[in-house]
């Protein structure tokens, strides 16, 4: 791909942002194959902010209210939450969440992220993980940030139980899925 003329770069800049609100500053250089001050200039001229400020935005037209538990307990950033629907979360890997040889991950902390989305997205007071059926794609790094994407599949089939299915990506790439049954305290769907 060749580089652009600055008004059509601005127009694929929006489009991509449009696309997926969680592209960083470094992956739309990869994209646009321009340098990252080009990037953050673009950006400045179009009023588009910096991803945080997107993340923020996102949040505060975040539909509904966690419910399942108190907010300081998801592990990420909810920035969607369509309670007995869906909900996506935003987790970074930082220095404590990676093993201090390889810059990877450790399991748990993605499992983590995971996990408290499937309970923060089932519309009740109490609800809690019966089972999870989980496989790690590959590894996520130091660095890396890590998209949750939740979606309540079943709700109410099985009394007192919601089924989950959580799909974590970094970038375009998933690197995790799980499956999860949680336990619902009221029995039954609220929506």
């Amino acid at each position: 791909m060749e580089r652009l003329p600055k008004r059509q770069r601005h127009q694929r800049l929006s489009e991509l942002l449009d696309e997926n609100p969680f592209l960083t500053d470094r992956e739309l250089t990869r994209q646009l194959k321009v340098s990252i001050q080009t990037i953050r200039l673009d950006r400045l001229e179009l009023a588009i902010p910096e991803l945080r400020e997107r993340l923020k935005l996102m949040a505060e037209r975040s539909h509904d209210s966690v419910r399942s538990l108190p907010l300081h307990e998801v592990i990420g950033d909810i920035v969607d939450l369509q309670l007995d629907k869906s909900g996506i979360s935003l987790f970074e890997i930082s220095d404590e969440h990676v093993f201090s040889r390889s810059g990877i991950a450790r399991g748990h902390h993605v499992f983590a992220q995971a996990n408290s989305l499937a309970v923060a997205v089932i519309n009740d007071e109490i609800a809690l993980t019966a089972s999870a059926d989980l496989r790690f794609i590959r590894p996520a790094r130091f660095g890396e940030k890590c998209i949750a994407k939740a979606y309540v599949r079943a709700s109410g089939e099985q009394k007192g139980k919601a089924k989950v299915e959580v799909f974590t990506y970094v970038g375009e790439e998933m690197v995790f899925q799980g499956n999860f049954i949680i336990y619902r305290s009221a029995g039954e769907s609220k929506t």
